[in-house]
């Protein structure tokens, strides 16, 4: 099968692309620089030579038009994942205004199957005690949940009207390779450094992006189902924290707050970062989805990928930051290793080869 793919040079895209590629797919990559192409698959033993890359944008209908035409199944998991409030503006042009574009050409070119990478935050916030396939889109406060409430809109709406749409939910996701350090490793590594002795109450939903990356590559290839969700577990975070500690084998001493009476030092921090030229760790964002998150049911498909073990992600994550030079021996503590790198091993294991340093 020939497939479409928006957002291969992100950290579900690129785990994706590969875990594609191992099942023997031809892949359609849509990239707005092709140079980033090789880095972003390299890592995950994917010569870029492989793939097919289309240059260009999801907000431009021609690039849209020319990625999915003659393809099997569309992938379209390109998206701005961020809680950076000064980026309003880009996450609703690319979130919500990319999905009309690229499923809108999915749908015109008669695609046979398109896989929408959603997020479970767009079901937040609820008044049930759980998730699932039934649960209406939320109407979340926050930046980029919004947008990506409104992108699930457009891809129900789609649906509605008979286009084959499946929509997944994965949850937030730790793992290795990822290219552009997201928020949820970055989180990691700044917890690790020692720049949140504070935590939020509640919980968050937790999963391994190769987990994630497995079920998009069974979902393009098995029987349509309109949604599934992303293996992984919902964790307090005191569990999260007590996981890392486990991993790493450090203290790692920190207080818990309820997540709402953090939301004014969340707010304060958002408004320091519009004119701070470093990053700062605390996040309206983050303590927002704490507050709204619920367990996904337990009857919700997840495509029939086991979620592995959430201390098995963090181990490997951490290992995977060590080894690029973004941890300290100290930092990544009883997962630090000399050279490695971390490919998909598969649930429960852990597969080790050399790679080189990033600065």
């Amino acid at each position: 099968m020939l497939i479409a793919v928006t957002g291969g040079t992100g950290f579900l895209g690129a785990h994706t692309v590969a875990a594609l590629l191992r099942r023997g797919h031809r892949v359609r990559l849509l990239a707005r620089d092709a140079s980033g192409v090789a880095g972003a698959l390299a890592p995950l033993g994917v010569d870029a030579s492989t793939v097919d890359v289309q240059v260009g944008d999801v907000t431009d209908a021609a690039a849209a038009g020319r990625l999915v035409a003659g393809a099997d199944a569309l992938l379209h998991a390109a998206g701005v994942y961020t809680f950076d409030s000064r980026r309003r503006a880009e996450l609703w042009r690319v979130n919500a205004g990319g999905t009309e574009v690229v499923l809108g050409a999915a749908r015109r070119a008669g695609t046979g199957r398109i896989v929408h990478v959603s997020t479970v935050g767009a079901l937040y916030p609820t008044a049930s005690p759980s998730i699932g396939t039934a649960s209406p889109v939320g109407a979340p406060r926050e930046p980029y949940l919004a947008s990506k409430a409104e992108a699930e809109r457009i891809a129900r709406r789609h649906r509605a009207d008979g286009v084959p749409v499946t929509v997944t939910y994965p949850p937030a996701l730790l793992g290795p390779h990822d290219p552009h350090l997201g928020d949820q490793n970055a989180r990691l590594r700044d917890l690790l450094r020692g720049l949140m002795p504070i935590w939020p109450g509640r919980g968050l939903p937790l999963g391994d992006v190769r987990d994630s990356a497995a079920l998009h590559a069974e979902l393009v290839r098995g029987p349509a189902v309109p949604a599934a969700f992303g293996p992984g577990h919902f964790l307090a975070t005191r569990e999260y924290l007590a996981t890392v500690r486990a991993a790493t084998g450090r203290a790692l001493p920190a207080v818990f707050l309820p997540p709402r009476a953090m939301f004014p030092v969340g707010r304060a921090a958002d408004l320091l970062q519009r004119v701070w030229p470093w990053h700062v760790p605390a996040q309206y964002g983050a303590l927002y989805v704490c507050a709204t998150a619920v367990p996904v049911a337990a009857d919700a498909p997840t495509g029939g990928v086991a979620a592995r073990p959430a201390l098995d992600t963090v181990r490997d994550t951490v290992a995977w930051l060590h080894t690029t030079g973004r941890l300290t021996d100290r930092q990544a503590g009883a997962a630090a290793v000399s050279t490695a790198s971390i490919p998909d091993a598969g649930p429960g294991r852990s597969g080790i080869q050399t790679e080189e340093v990033l600065p």
